[in-house]
């Protein structure tokens, strides 16, 4: 990225030469300098505010329910686990945190679900099929509360910021549906044994 960064600037600055109008392009690094650093700072107000929000739901156990509301779902989506087994409550808790907007929450649940997961895992030298769905999910990242970019559409002065959530549910959604159907496709071309049936009951 550095390096297309790097000959971004400089083609800038050679076809701004050519044209004539180098002065604008340096104009323009200069207003996009400080519009940068007014956006950063006023991040860190409306990004306390939503994290705040968020923790509140996280400490009065809204997560949890939710959690629990999609616990059935992720138990047949991951399938080739116990049904019983904790990683499933490691991956609802680290989906509904994700798509509230806890990122700081989410992210232990999601490395513990993990660790859990290759620990069911036969090949300890390649991802399971369980592996790669959760990874598949955890990079669609559903998002019901886009914290970050209402952040910053209210730091750049965007007069109706809240106008993105319904659009983003619906573009995360689909993404996130859509990681699931090609991660299950995937295993169809490479099948595993449920965990009990091909470790005769123990974990591998």
């Amino acid at each position: 990225m550095n390096y297309i960064f790097y000959f971004l600037i400089v083609i800038s600055i050679v076809i701004g030469a050519i044209n004539g109008k180098l002065q604008e392009v340096v104009n323009a690094v200069m207003s996009g300098a400080e519009l940068s650093v007014k956006i950063a700072f006023s991040l860190i107000g409306i990004m306390a505010f939503w994290l705040g929000i968020m923790r509140i739901a996280e400490k009065s156990g809204l997560i949890k329910i939710i959690a629990q509301i999609i616990k059935p779902v992720t138990k047949r989506l991951f399938n080739e686990l116990p049904p019983d087994s904790p990683v499933i409550g490691d991956i609802t808790m680290n989906i509904s945190a994700s798509a509230l907007g806890l990122s700081n929450a989410a992210t232990p649940f999601g490395i513990k679900a993990m660790e859990r997961l290759q620990q069911y895992n036969k090949d300890k030298s390649t991802a399971s099929n369980s592996m790669c769905l959760f990874l598949a999910m955890n990079t669609a990242g559903l998002q019901l509360v886009p914290t970050t970019v209402l952040a910053i559409l209210v730091g750049i002065g965007y007069k109706n910021p809240t106008e993105i959530i319904a659009p983003t549910i619906l573009v995360t959604l689909i993404a996130f549906t859509s990681a699931i159907i090609m991660a299950k496709f995937a295993q169809k071309f490479c099948p595993c044994k449920p965990v009990k049936e091909a470790n005769d009951g123990k974990i591998a």
